[in-house]
């Protein structure tokens, strides 16, 4: 991996991991709906000069019913999702639960596409279901201090996201990326639009929560989708995919800084043992270590 890959590797997990900060401040002033209207409205600004360019605009309305759907479980759904959920998780702790979306996307191809289910990816879903027990058990609660609905939240946005690749694959593969990309936050702000009319805020949020608003959409969306096409565009999707192991790392350095979250070991472990289910779900580690990481599960879970 060359220099300039290593640093829009570094600087997409700061992003990305940057974003879990600016919705944990903003959604309790906004409220769910509106802060995603505003994250999805500015992202599509951002790239509405590419989609601008070239064949992208006649390739947007030629598959606009296709993206629109896209927008819907790729952006709209999982971003309230995460909204909803960030009311009451931290933002370290809700992006490790990021890190299921491939576990998700390589069940959804399997049942969808018939996509094969290899010996190495079974394993690291093992793995990788494992680390989330570690990492949710005795908070699934549903009471009122229990985390269950947040966490069940997260877990519907990273399926959602894991719908949203599939489709993405199976119906848009022959457009642009980033004619995708930008028509699907486009789509997404116009299904978030009524929703977040109604759930508009009576009180005008403060000036922290604007700029955290502005800042998840310029940065952590729009130039952030830009830095990731680039990415795959250079080192390909597997090598781009490598930023799921960094977001988690960089969302609990952000939140113990700015916002003095806790990081606890039961994070750290959870986010380990999931981070090594991905890299085996997703290919990036081998059979060899694949028999080395389910060794290291199956003692985990001796009492």
């Amino acid at each position: 991996m060359k220099q300039r890959d290593l640093v829009d590797l570094l600087m997409l997990a700061a992003l990305w991991g940057a974003s879990f900060l600016f919705i944990r401040v903003a959604v309790g002033p906004f409220g769910p709906f509106p802060l995603m209207l505003m994250r999805t409205s500015i992202g599509a600004l951002v790239l509405l000069p590419f989609l601008l360019r070239g064949r992208r605009l006649a390739e947007l309305r030629e598959n606009a019913g296709r993206i629109a759907l896209i927008g819907l479980v790729n952006s709209a759904l999982p971003f309230v999702l995460y909204g909803y959920a960030m009311t009451r998780l931290s933002a370290g702790y809700s992006s490790i639960l990021n890190a299921t979306v491939p576990f998700w996307s390589a069940l959804v191809a399997f049942a969808w596409i018939g996509e094969r289910m290899s010996r190495l990816r079974v394993i690291g879903l093992v793995v990788g279901f494992a680390g989330v027990l570690v990492l949710v058990r005795g908070h699934l609660g549903f009471g009122d201090e229990g985390l269950g609905l947040p966490i069940l939240a997260v877990l519907g946005a990273t399926l959602s996201y894991g719908i949203g690749s599939v489709a993405t694959k199976k119906h848009l593969s022959h457009i642009d990326s980033m004619t995708g990309a930008g028509g699907s936050l486009v789509f997404a702000a116009a299904w978030l639009l009524p929703f977040a009319v109604l759930a508009w805020p009576a009180s005008t949020p403060g000036a922290s929560a604007w700029l955290s608003a502005l800042l998840l959409g310029v940065f952590c969306t729009g130039f952030a989708y830009v830095v990731f096409f680039r990415l795959i565009e250079r080192i390909g999707s597997v090598g781009a995919v490598t930023v799921t192991f960094l977001v988690p790392a960089f969302a609990m350095l952000w939140g113990a800084l700015l916002l003095d979250e806790a990081v606890t070991a039961r994070m750290i472990a959870g986010a380990a043992i999931i981070l090594v289910g991905t890299s085996l779900t997703t290919g990036l580690l081998g059979e060899r270590t694949a028999r080395i990481a389910t060794n290291h599960v199956r003692g985990a879970k001796k009492p």
